[in-house]
């Protein structure tokens, strides 16, 4: 398959950047020309510790301000930071461990790194109020980047975090991909973007898309559990973190970017990005991206899902002023993404549905660091226009959906201050309009947020506690007054507090023990208050509830960790209480144009399960990989299982990983689900076998990296418990994907 006419130009003119931007000579170092002049700079030079060979393509980041750079030809990088004494620099390079060294200004640092074939733990950025390795963290993380991010790049962000621990993947077609976390979906899920909430209406409906692409990410970062203090009282399950980077932090000193392409057989998908940041002066960087991915209908063992195309594309550009103060900056998004639903349901659509999103965002972000007890002061503001389209056949608008947010943001972090290690106060207010059209009754609605929290760590070695508080209210206004069929539709306030308590113990050197317990609350989403009416593509008929009061949730984490050079262990119980869940019930009857009825109701719930995995580097360079998690949730009136609740399900995984290749051999396998919700059908266990293999070299003074994955070897028919369309088709059948990345 070929990529159409409708590829953006801007995207084949960044491919070739690459080609035009001269690499650095081999006869001299770029830290021996910049030692005299570099005061201001960390500068230095990445090698193997095994060869002594410069590495390219390594990333270093300067930890306190996020100013990054990639070591060039001759492994050397520069990087300009803020009057400091001293500066902590990570270094990751693909086929080598993470280190963190302590360096001076204009004083030449030379690191070595290790071979390693299971790199050390990625540093989290998400929920935290530092930059914290993932290993240290109070609630269970993951974070994908580098070499992690490259293996397990998919079309959706929900497909790319799929083999995190406590993580399953709801769909209607390989374009809608939702990620459900310990059970829970939707709205109870934060999807961010450079930790801003997307503004998208994926929590409406199982035929929505996410309108976020992941294939430009930076890094996406995975906080599973109650994470409700800094982002949001409705994160009953955890946070997904896209990180971009949209607004640059820092003035590169040479142009730094990527370039991807990849392909996959089982949509005959094809598709890649780029991106670049430039310093257009000493104080002004610029980054530009762009995206673009065209796929064709799922091919299955059994058949073809008709109907289930893809088209997305993206554009972004975002600049800055950089100065020892910090910075101040703004970027743009558009996102488009043209996709198909299949149809065929029994009751439903027998034609496929088109469905059209169209996302475009601004933002202003700005950092200060005052100094005087004061880390940083960050402010953010932003406003997001969406619009989402489905198109019955021929060409009959079926159901709209139109949002629109502008929300603002204070936070102020601050050092060392008596007890405290650390911690942060903030406060955030949103407006937003809810528009609908289409054959959904559902009136026009607004939203007013209004929140302010605070969150604290001491550091009592060796035990670190966190502590925070958040406060919530939120009110919705629909465009009038009315009585209908569904009740008194009227408006609505809603207000409570959250918080949260950690803590942290680290028993030995690499045996630590941890535990929390988050209360936090969700209000009730327009949808499920006000909507009444056919949601043809998601085959319902949606009945909402507007006496719905809102959710409250107490979530209890309890682990253990091991992390050492050869092996990692991580095991999490989990219990969350949440009185007043609210789902939609399905009645098992039809309404007037056929479709089955769903009832919102709110029910106290309860979800328990476990998550648990190990890394271990092996002799002689193999590497073995498991995990596994589970969840049973149960309504606690009546003890029936909660609908649509992922079965036990685990991965297994054995590689051989020198320096520049790898191979790996995986099992992924799920258990029957027959704990099923009222007039929902059960689902038979699978495992499903795969195999990759990558290639990292080094030409023209640049890293590139080229996967292989063979997924599905023996062409297995099985289906996932959290698809809509299981009834009509398997999942993919044997597929082949490419990848090809060029770091500069």
């Amino acid at each position: 398959m070929t990529i159409s006419g409708r590829f953006p130009v801007p995207f084949l003119l960044l491919g070739v950047i690459p080609t035009v931007i001269p690499a650095p000579s081999a006869g001299s170092t770029h830290v021996e020309q910049q030692a005299a002049d570099t005061l201001n700079d960390v500068v230095g030079i990445v090698r193997s510790a095994e060869s002594g060979v410069p590495l390219a393509g390594a990333m270093v980041v300067v930890l306190s301000t996020g100013g990054s750079a990639v070591t060039h030809g001759d492994g050397s990088f520069r990087i300009a930071v803020p009057d400091a004494e001293r500066h902590r620099i990570r270094i990751d390079r693909l086929g080598y461990a993470a280190a963190t060294v302590e360096v001076g200004q204009g004083e030449p640092a030379a690191v070595d790194l290790e071979v390693a074939a299971i790199p050390l733990p990625d540093v989290v950025v998400t929920a935290v109020l530092s930059p914290t390795a993932a290993n240290e963290t109070i609630r269970p993380s993951a974070v994908f980047a580098q070499e992690k991010l490259q293996r397990r790049l998919a079309a959706t962000v929900a497909q790319t975090v799929a083999s995190v621990p406590g993580v399953a993947v709801g769909s209607m077609g390989p374009g809608t991909s939702q990620p459900v976390i310990r059970g829970l979906g939707g709205d109870r899920i934060l999807m961010l973007e450079d930790g801003q909430r997307v503004g998208d209406v994926v929590n409406s409906g199982a035929d929505h898309a996410t309108a976020l692409s992941p294939s430009s990410a930076r890094r996406i970062e995975v906080i599973r559990g109650p994470s409700a203090i800094l982002y949001g009282s409705n994160a009953l399950g955890g946070v997904i973190n896209v990180v971009r980077e949209e607004v640059p932090r820092a003035v590169p000193y040479r142009a730094t970017g990527f370039t991807s392409l990849q392909g996959r057989t089982a949509t005959r998908a094809v598709g890649g990005s780029s991106q670049i940041t430039v310093g257009v002066t000493e104080h002004v960087p610029l980054r530009v991206e762009v995206t673009k991915e065209q796929g064709g209908d799922l091919r299955t063992p059994i058949g073809t899902l008709a109907g289930t195309q893809t088209d997305t594309w993206s554009v972004a550009a975002g600049t800055s002023w950089v100065d020892d103060w910090g910075y101040a900056g703004g970027a743009f998004r558009y996102y488009s993404n043209d996709y198909g639903i299949p149809g065929g349901f029994l009751g439903g659509h027998t034609n496929p549905v088109r469905t059209e999103q169209e996302r475009a965002a601004g933002r202003f972000r700005s950092v200060i660091r005052p100094g005087r007890g004061f880390e940083a002061i960050e402010l953010d503001a932003g406003y997001t226009w969406y619009r989402h389209n489905e198109w019955e056949p021929p060409d009959i608008l079926g159901t709209l959906f139109e949002r629109q947010i502008a929300s603002g943001e204070a936070r102020a972090r601050h050092a060392g201050w008596g007890p405290f290690a650390s911690g942060a106060v903030g406060a955030r207010v949103s407006w937003e309009h809810f528009g609908f059209g289409g054959a959904l009754y559902s009136p026009n609605t607004r939203r007013r947020t209004q929140a302010a929290y605070v969150l604290e760590e001491i550091q009592l070695d060796p035990v670190l506690i966190e502590a925070g508080l958040r406060y919530d209210r939120v009110e919705l206004e629909p465009n009038k007054e009315e009585m209908s069929d569904i009740g008194h539709i009227r408006a609505r306030s809603f207000s409570a507090v959250s918080g949260s308590l950690g803590a942290l113990v680290r028993v030995t050197g690499q045996f630590t023990l941890g535990a929390s317990v988050g209360r936090a609350f969700r209000t009730p989403d327009v949808h499920e208050l006000y909507s009444e009416g056919p949601h043809l593509a998601a085959n319902s008929f949606d009945v909402g509830n507007p006496s719905l009061e809102t959710e409250t949730g107490l979530g209890i984490d309890v682990f253990g960790r091991i992390t050492g050079q050869r092996l990692s262990v991580e095991v999490t119980w989990f219990r969350n209480t949440i009185a007043g869940y609210i789902f939609p019930q399905a009645t098992g009857k039809l309404s007037r144009v056929l479709l089955p009825i769903y009832q919102f109701v709110g029910e106290d719930a309860a979800l328990t399960g476990f998550e648990s995995q190990l890394g271990w580097s092996m002799p002689a360079g193999f590497t073995l990989e498991a995990a596994a998690s589970h969840v049973r949730g149960t309504i606690r009136a009546t003890n029936e299982p909660l609908p649509f609740i992922p079965p036990l399900q685990g991965r297994l995984a054995i590689g051989y990983s020198p320096v520049d290749w790898f191979v790996e051999a995986e099992a992924r396998m799920a258990r029957s689900q027959e704990r099923t919700g009222r007039f929902e059908e059960p689902t038979d266990g699978y495992a499903v076998l795969g195999i990759s293999g990558g290639r990292r070299l080094t030409f023209a003074g640049r890293l590139h990296v080229v996967t292989l994955h063979l997924e599905n070897l023996g062409d297995t028919e099985y289906r996932r418990h959290l698809s809509r369309v299981k009834e009509i088709m398997p999942e993919a059948g044997r597929s082949i994907s490419l990848a090809y990345r060029v770091v500069f």
